[in-house]
């Protein structure tokens, strides 16, 4: 396998890295560490998690408030005094009246019917004085209201049941972009990750650069000395290591750069060392297209989001046809009204007091009003049914496209490795001829520059290839290196 010839060397240059970083105490991270601390610390996560929360908190008020509602309202004292005009006799009267009341109520709401039943109870006791004709009266008495009601729509459509699935539309919807976003999340700390180790490796080969080039200077050096090649050789030797000393300086920077990205992206503290560990070398992994493109297109949640809209806009388009419609409320309730100087005897003699009423909305002319939203709202339907088509287009030529890439960076390893030989080879030949006088110290740090630029390419070629394959893993929900489904295959089936 041609990349297992190179697994004792990167175990070798990552030892190397070790050395060369800063003693002081560094925090290590691993990929998988590193994705483990961001989906914890993340604030993209936290973010999706609060917005998880709302909704299913949304979700639980909804479901509680179908449960019955119980409700108690308390006025200690009230107190009036009024003149008012009776027309009965053309007379005006003053009356003073102090009251004191409770109201108790239980609301049940019908989801099934969209209608609401109550069950309410009034006890007051009020005293009461009025003066009509010069002639002054007054009452005393505790009066209880008991009745059961029953208000309900009639000819519309079911705005309970609406709305609680809209709300369970809208917990699902979230639901599916946290687990979205752990996904993403997932392949951006990969890339920060090894964007991190690149700089790191970048560092590495600036040292080596440097150690190679403050050797080639010795050398030009003791040669000129000697009178053996010309002073002009030291000044390209001088040169050359001053160039190589302010690419290493570069190379530092770089890679606080990218630490400082890769830690507030983990949510770590900006003060934390870390010092990058991870092992490239990777394995061809065998991948049928057809089989990936099957799986993405039973199991991808993007999917599902779309249906989500599409239902969204499908209940907004009943509303919408309840504007100005015809619809009707009905009112019944029954109950007995009892009043007595004593509590005792207050449902002596009580009065029934049904209630029966039933009212129709009746719209007659609305200039085109309803029947233009509605034309609006069903072109919103067909907006999300072609969004729906689309992704699942989208979904093919995203799969696709990774397909093709794997292939590509697999061919792109195989060129990467035997660059990366034959620039060594070059490297250490022209060395020899450097050494021997044959060559001058311009061209050989081409042929150093060119041996860091394979070094590079064939790392870079090596994570490509691991980042396309987690992004096939994204695209398909499907591992394709532990040959197994991220979503169980019974889930899909049955869709």
């Amino acid at each position: 396998m041609y990349f297992e010839k190179k697994i004792m060397r990167f175990v070798i240059l990552f030892t190397l890295s070790l050395i060369t970083l800063t003693l002081h105490a560094q925090t290590l991270i691993t990929l998988e560490k590193a994705i483990d601390i961001a989906g914890v610390n993340s604030p993209d996560i936290k973010l999706s998690m609060l917005n998880l929360q709302r909704y299913r908190e949304s979700l639980n008020a909804q479901r509680a408030s179908l449960k019955s509602q119980f409700k108690f309202n308390l006025t200690p004292a009230e107190y009036s005094n009024t003149r008012q005009f009776d027309t009965r006799f053309s007379e005006w009267y003053t009356n003073e009246t102090f009251r004191t009341s409770g109201t108790f109520r239980v609301d049940q709401r019908i989801p099934f019917s969209d209608g609401t039943l109550s069950l309410v109870n009034r006890l007051e006791w009020q005293k009461s004085i009025s003066d009509f004709q010069n002639v002054q009266s007054d009452n005393e008495s505790f009066v209880n209201y008991l009745y059961l009601s029953l208000n309900q729509p009639l000819f519309t459509y079911n705005q309970t049941k609406l709305d609680l699935k809209e709300i369970e539309l809208d917990y699902e919807n979230a639901h599916i972009s946290y687990t979205l976003q752990k996904l993403n999340l997932e392949k951006n700390v990969t890339q920060f990750f090894y964007d991190v180790y690149m700089a790191q490796m970048s560092l590495r080969i600036a040292n080596e650069e440097l150690h190679n080039t403050e050797e080639s200077y010795a050398i030009i050096k003791n040669k000129v000395d000697a009178g053996l090649v010309a002073k002009e050789e030291l000044y390209q030797a001088e040169l050359n290591l001053a160039t190589a000393k302010s690419s290493l300086q570069n190379q530092e920077v770089t890679l606080e750069n990218a630490k400082d990205e890769f830690v507030r992206f983990l949510g770590m503290d900006l003060y934390e060392e870390i010092l990058i560990a991870a092992d490239i070398t990777t394995s061809p992994v065998e991948v049928d297209m057809e089989k990936a493109v099957n799986y993405g297109l039973n199991s991808r949640m993007e999917l599902r989001q779309r249906e989500i809209d599409l239902e969204a806009s499908q209940f907004q388009l009943i509303r919408t046809k309840a504007m100005n419609e015809f619809r009707g409320d009905m009112e019944l309730s029954i109950g007995l009204t009892g009043d007595n100087k004593n509590f005792s005897d207050i449902y002596q003699n009580p009065t029934q007091n049904p209630r029966v009423a039933v009212s129709f909305n009746i719209p007659i002319f609305d200039w085109g009003e309803r029947e233009a939203r509605i034309k609006a709202q069903e072109a919103v339907v067909q907006t999300q049914e072609l969004n729906l088509s689309e992704e699942r287009k989208q979904i093919i030529i995203d799969i696709r496209k990774v397909y093709r890439n794997l292939i590509n960076q697999q061919n792109q390893i195989e060129i990467a490795t035997q660059n990366e030989i034959n620039a060594q080879l070059t490297y250490e030949i022209n060395l020899e001829r450097y050494k021997n006088g044959d060559l001058t110290g311009m061209d050989l740090n081409l042929y150093q520059t060119q041996l860091s630029e394979k070094k590079m390419a064939y790392a870079q070629a090596l994570i490509n290839y691991k980042i396309e394959l987690l992004n096939l893993k994204i695209q398909t929900l499907y591992d394709f290196v532990n040959n197994e489904p991220l979503v169980p295959e019974e889930l899909f089936k049955d869709n």
